[in-house]
């Protein structure tokens, strides 16, 4: 209570003494910058003081001053924070226009074409957050890229397993396959399965001037799977202000990271220019997670004359990194801790060899990007936006293939008393020698069953007899263990081109074109014998018992090049391509003036796959290859935006979507080129309402959406009456996503400022769903059914807020600190489809866990100095602290094990769930020399 009456007698004194001792007046006038008209509602502060004033409804303030000079901070929430100085002539200043900018449009240099559809405060009706590159800078660290969202309404970010780069985000509950990913307007989501996966943009960071998340089906007129959201990443281009940067950064687990970059700036000759390069480094918050990445970024931009703007960028990020790919139980992570906690950080996809680091789970991609923007302004009123992009994808993961005695890498016989990989004794063994836990090698496998036909010799030599039975076939899956890769290549080529028209000064339309064609390239390479003298291939039908030697390193050096021949590489276990081409059409129709803002937007797309497949059959069948199977889809959407007055507006928008299947909707069987008879689209249907609050000191939007998501595909093996088993295809699975989400940020003083979240969301499936099941033969054995009816949506926190301050008590020195708690998280037992059926083909079931709630806090200080009187030189330090109190907490589950009575529990549930912790307590420090 002493406190308060502190703060109040402290903002008493204040007023008095500023009416007290005021000497003058300062007059000015704010102006919006994208429009060029007067701004109401604008709060102008004395710097370091609770003095202030509002703009009028013409933009314009007087302030009383009590010195004869001074600074005035000017704000408005969702615009560019400007200071302006003013000194006192006979009383009075008058300091003109001052100009502020918007959020989206802040960053110089941010190439926003025709293609990319950024949307406008109080004009695009579309629920929208806007993080801007000195966020990205200051706040994200050494975290993963999507982490800067977790301020964001409806957004749930986990690390997964902790490996770099893994992350993932659901927005509104649904995951990145159904969240549209793009860069500069360009989609980026795999166009076979619709994932993104971040450790190929790990550099993202470096390069982004802004990022925009537009929540729900959003403004952009591509016919993309945006049924969460879209993330539209804005880089830097080649035409911002002449200059350079310098960075070094540290932080826990040994992350280091370098970073350096130049912009030439626009030159007389219309040329610029910008580069970036970096490299990060680090063990890894997780046992066995090392990494090393690099990141480059090259921008040329050409600008003859006021008609054409060209634009030309290259950016990539290749990396190697370990995994922990594998969700260890909760009892394994207090099995090997101490004193009853969990170890956060167990691996159990990791082990030494020779002391070293070894790993059965990585990754190692390079996927760069290149793109070709051309703007081109036919006249005044129209304008031609078109980019031309290409990608090659070179990479892949690492695991294990082949058992001992039947028993795989991950199995407890091969682990130590710490719970990692025995790999110096699985290389003895591959070599001969009898290691008593594994079973003797000389005595060949004897657990019975079915062989499979690929592994390892490990006599040496010509293969020993034991492993031949009558029919010649070889044993060999059951001779050893080694380390390979699955490669998943690609190579993208993709158009995008956009047409605007300003009709008159309310009308505007858009008509546009979006190409792409997809080649991705699947198969398995031989990392590692272990040991072993060969490995033995039988998967290829057109060249039976290959005795491979060939290896190949998956080292960060070996993916730099793109444009290597992958057909000379020696393949094993599989080898197919997809192959995804794309075809669209879009067009918009938008109404504009003072108050009202709406548009229409449609568009329509045909998607087709291939599938060959060079193992599973011969060279000269026919069916090798598939026929194009072709699926036709599109979209409608529409909104309207109200200005009420200058604080209020309202904004509605639906939408339909018809969203094609992904690859394995319309292949169902990863071993042939069987097509799904069955695959039909998706339906989605959208409605969002939403109201914003403008004012000079306060910002706060709410929202509410619904989401129907149909005709969801799922094909899984069963057992019906009889133990008949069978394969079922369900089709129509529904979920239903509706909810309502807050944000706000309010400028209660010149020195600091609050800002916080709050979204409440309803995610749950809609309806049972029932298939007919048949056998290997296609022969109908039965029907069954999954009890969903009402079965909460899991994998994303339903309820999260977040509340944060950022403070700067002195010019250049900021502080800042957030809270964030996260509830009404369930396990993701879809994830995990073969439990997922065992489960809810009981009528009974419990529905979805509910996983323990969590609070974490973030803190940070940065200090910006500049060196000598020249501002465009300036050194900044940065400080992180993430999960200040360190706190213990489960970030998902990938199993929905209720606790029976009896059983082991963890906060609650059974400790026989696969999770995965959040990181604890985790730091970085950086220093960055602007020039």
């Amino acid at each position: 209570m002493k406190t308060i009456y502190n703060w109040i007698f402290t903002a008493v004194f204040t007023l008095v003494a500023t009416a007290a001792f005021s000497q003058g007046t300062v007059t000015g006038t704010v102006i919006d910058g994208e429009f060029n008209e007067p701004l109401p509602g604008a709060n102008v502060m004395v710097k370091g003081t609770s003095n202030g004033a509002s703009t009028d409804f013409n933009g314009q303030f007087s302030i009383d001053v009590s010195g004869n000079s001074g600074t005035l901070v000017i704000t408005y929430v969702g615009f560019v924070k400007k200071e302006v100085n003013f000194t006192l002539s006979n009383g009075t200043a008058s300091v003109g226009n001052i100009i502020l900018s918007a959020d989206a449009q802040e960053l110089e240099g941010v190439v926003v074409t025709g293609v990319a559809d950024i949307a406008k405060d109080r004009e695009t009706p579309v629920a929208v957050s806007t993080i801007k590159a000195s966020e990205i800078q200051e706040k994200l660290g050494s975290q993963e890229f999507p982490e800067i969202l977790k301020s964001t309404p409806s957004v749930y970010v986990t690390k997964q397993g902790g490996g770099f780069g893994d992350a993932r985000i659901n927005i509104r509950g649904f995951d990145q396959r159904n969240t549209a990913v793009m860069i500069n307007g360009v989609p980026v989501n795999d166009m076979e399965n619709g994932w993104v996966y971040w450790s190929n943009w790990a550099g993202l960071s470096d390069v982004t001037s802004a990022m925009q998340v537009q929540r729900g089906l959003g403004s952009s007129k591509l016919a993309i799977s945006s049924v969460g959201g879209t993330i539209n990443v804005l880089t830097r281009s080649a035409e911002r202000s002449e200059g350079g940067s310098v960075m070094a950064g540290v932080g826990n687990n040994n992350y280091l990271k370098l970073l350096t970059s130049y912009n030439t700036g626009l030159m007389d000759n219309g040329l610029s220019a910008s580069i970036l390069f970096s490299r990060t480094a680090g063990d890894g918050y997780a046992q066995g997670t090392s990494f090393e990445g690099y990141n480059y970024y090259f921008a040329l931009g050409y600008k003859p004359n006021n008609k054409h703007d060209f634009q030309f960028t290259v950016t990539g990020a290749p990396q190697q990194h370990n995994q922990r790919g594998f969700a260890p139980s909760i009892s394994d992570y207090i099995r090997y801790g101490q004193n009853g906690d969990p170890n956060i950080k167990y691996n159990s996809d990791f082990g030494y060899r020779n002391g070293e680091e070894f790993t059965f789970s990585g990754n190692f991609y390079h996927k760069p990007v290149t793109s070709l923007n051309w703007d081109w302004n036919i006249s005044d009123s129209s304008t031609l936006s078109s980019v031309l992009y290409a990608s090659f994808g070179r990479g892949g993961s690492i695991g294990s293939i082949g058992r001992i005695n039947g028993g795989r890498s991950y199995y407890g016989q091969f682990k130590d008393s710490q719970g990692h990989v025995r790999v110096d004794d699985i290389i003895a063994w591959n070599r001969g020698v009898d290691v008593p836990a594994f079973g003797d090698p000389r005595q060949g496998y004897t657990g019975g069953g079915d062989p499979m036909y690929q592994g390892m010799f490990v006599n040496g030599g010509d293969y020993d007899s034991r492993y031949v039975d009558d029919g010649g076939h070889i044993y060999g899956g059951q001779n050893g263990i080694s380390q390979r890769s699955s490669v998943n290549s690609h190579n993208w080529f993709g158009a995008i081109i956009n047409f605007n028209n300003e009709i008159n000064e309310n009308w505007t339309f858009d008509l546009g074109a979006d190409l792409r064609t997809y080649k991705g390239i699947h198969y398995r390479r031989l990392v590692d014998h272990l040991g072993s003298d060969v490995y033995v291939d039988n998967d290829n039908i057109n060249e039976n018992y290959r005795f491979i030697n060939e290896t190949y390193a998956p080292t960060i050096g070996n993916v730099w090049n793109v444009f290597k021949d992958t057909d000379k590489e020696v393949k094993i276990d599989y080898f197919n391509d997809g192959k995804v081409n794309w075809a669209g059409a879009f067009g918009q129709l938008e109404y504009k003036n003072e108050a009202l803002s709406a548009f229409v937007q449609a568009a329509i797309s045909n998607q087709g796959f291939k599938r060959i497949d060079y193992f599973n059959y011969l060279d000269s069948d026919p069916e090798q290859e598939s026929d194009w199977e072709n699926f036709l889809g599109g979209n409608v959407k529409g909104g309207l935006n109200y200005n009420i007055n200058e604080q209020h507006n309202v904004f509605a928008n639906a939408g339909y979507y018809s969203k094609q299947p992904l690859f394995d909707g319309v292949f169902i069987d990863y071993n042939s080129n069987t097509v799904n008879e069955d695959a039909v689209n998706e339906k989605v249907f959208g409605l969002e309402l939403g109201y914003g609050f403008r004012s000079s000191r306060f910002r706060a939007n709410v929202n509410l959406y619904r989401t129907s998501w149909k005709d969801r595909f799922l094909s899984e093996g069963v057992t019906v009456s009889g133990d008949q088993d069978g394969s079922a295809n369900f089709q129509g699975l529904e979920q239903i996503h509706s909810g309502v989400e807050v944000d706000f940020t309010y400028i209660p003083h010149s020195i600091f400022n609050v800002y916080g979240m709050v979204s409440v969301g309803n995610w749950e499936y809609g309806g049972d769903v029932e298939a007919n099941v048949f056998d290997s033969g296609q022969n109908l054995v039965g029907t069954y059914t999954l009890y969903l009816d009402g079965v909460k949506v899991g994998d994303a926190a339903q309820f999260t807020t977040r509340l944060g301050v950022d403070v700067e008590p002195l010019e250049g020195l900021k502080l800042d600190a957030s809270w964030y708690h996260a509830d009404n998280l369930y396990a993701d037992f879809a994830g995990d489809s073969g439990d997922f059926v065992e489960q809810f083909g009981n009528p009974d079931n419990q529905g979805a866990l509910q996983l323990p709630a969590y609070d974490l806090i973030d803190a940070g200080l940065s200090y910006k100095m500049l060196v000598g009187r020249d501002k465009s030189k300036s050194v900044s330090l940065r400080l992180n602290v993430n999960n200040v109190f360190d706190e213990t907490y489960i970030s998902e589950s990938e199993t929905n094990v209720f606790a029976e009575p009896g059983d082991e529990t963890y906060n609650g549930i059974s400790t026989s769930n696969r999770v995965y912790f959040g990181f604890g307590r985790t730091w970085n420090f950086s220093l960055r020399y602007n020039f």
